[in-house]
């Protein structure tokens, strides 16, 4: 054997990560694409985009501006609502007294201005305090009793229906209340809940700014505030949330305050809109803020969702609810017709999540 020894082969160091690179798949930062689709808002963003697609062939007059200012008009009345319903949902509750809540508002200032002839900020503000009371029953009586939200909403829901309807004949002798156009203080509040203007030759109503202030507010509280913080900790663990010191019965009862000041604020409009009120109004309605927040992306379990998917979802049911008027197709098929929308929106919403999630 020659005393020569054979050099074995160096072993070469595995390569150091270069900038922005890391050592472990575990620590690796996924695509910006994959953070995107793990939003909630995401799905219903896409489904929105198809519904609007769909109909911009299905139905030529919603290429006009003023067929889509209509659209946005009838999406901002239900986004209104949807987007403190999103925040109580996203707490882990719900409220199913919404609907009939937003007619109490309007038909306590309309009667209590008209009755007693006082200017009609009054009644604007009474309605306030009502519409906040309510909510603050709801969020009260499920804290103290400990009774899931959908039964204590739901009997506000049929004690507000009740009391809308005998209250309003009781007062008027009609179903609906006096017209209150020629009081004083209407045009100034009108200016203020139901007034529009033009944007390029277009009418636009000044509900649709609302719309857009509100779920620009509400984002960021949920994503820039404490508040937020909590929203998200009691609708995903009410002890544990408790337990880390975030005030469980305070954030629950104010959610549900915000919900009356959405329905208040929807009151308001529709009672300066068409100078009167249905007393019977109301009743379904709070299934459109509901599902609006749901195809948003919020959870029924609570601790998920954000403010801005329920605007699409409030987009959704406005482009569906118009857009067959515009196609000239038969309304009595709207209901079925927004069913299938809105399952087919909830199905991509799924799909997309799942799919990040998996990647």
């Amino acid at each position: 054997m020659s005393g020569t020894q054979q050099a074995e082969p160096a072993v070469s160091a595995p390569p150091a990560p270069g900038p922005g690179k890391e050592r472990d798949g575990r620590t690796r930062q996924r695509p910006l694409a994959l953070q995107l689709l793990a939003r909630p808002e995401v799905g219903v963003f896409l489904g929105a985009i198809a519904v609007w697609v769909f109909f911009l062939v299905a139905a030529p007059p919603v290429r006009d501006g003023s067929s889509m200012a209509n659209i946005l008009y009838q999406s901002s009345t239900i986004g209104i609502v949807a987007i403190p319903v999103a925040l109580l949902m996203i707490g882990g509750e719900f409220d199913l007294s919404a609907g009939v809540a937003v007619i109490a508002s309007a038909l306590t200032a309309s009667m209590l201005a008209f009755q007693l002839s006082m200017n009609v900020w009054v009644g604007v503000l009474v309605a306030l305090l009502v519409s906040l009371a309510v909510g603050l029953f709801n969020g009260w009586l499920l804290m103290k009793t400990g009774l899931p939200s959908f039964l204590v909403t739901l009997g506000t829901f049929l004690i507000l229906q009740g009391v809308n309807l005998a209250v309003t004949k009781l007062v008027t002798g009609n179903v609906a209340t006096d017209d209150i156009s020629d009081m004083d203080g209407f045009d100034q509040a009108k200016s203020i809940f139901a007034s529009s203007f033009e944007v390029g030759g277009v009418n636009v109503k000044i509900t649709i700014v609302w719309w857009l202030v509100f779920a620009a507010i509400a984002t960021w509280v949920l994503l820039r505030t404490k508040y937020g913080n909590w929203i998200f900790a009691v609708g995903g663990n009410k002890q544990s949330a408790r337990a880390v010191g975030v005030p469980v019965t305070f954030t629950k009862i104010s959610l549900f305050m915000l919900v009356g000041f959405g329905a208040w604020f929807v009151g308001m409009h529709q009672l300066f809109s068409f100078n009167t009120v249905q007393s019977g109004e109301g009743v379904g309605q709070e299934l459109i803020y509901i599902a609006a927040a749901v195809i948003g992306g919020c959870l029924l379990t609570g601790g998920s969702g954000s403010a801005i998917g329920p605007v699409f979802g409030a987009f959704m049911f406005g482009m569906v609810q118009q857009g067959i008027v515009y196609a000239g197709w038969n309304p009595d098929w709207f209901k079925a017709f927004l069913g299938v929308m809105l399952l087919g929106a909830v199905l991509i919403n799924l799909w997309v999540q799942r799919t990040a999630t998996r990647r």
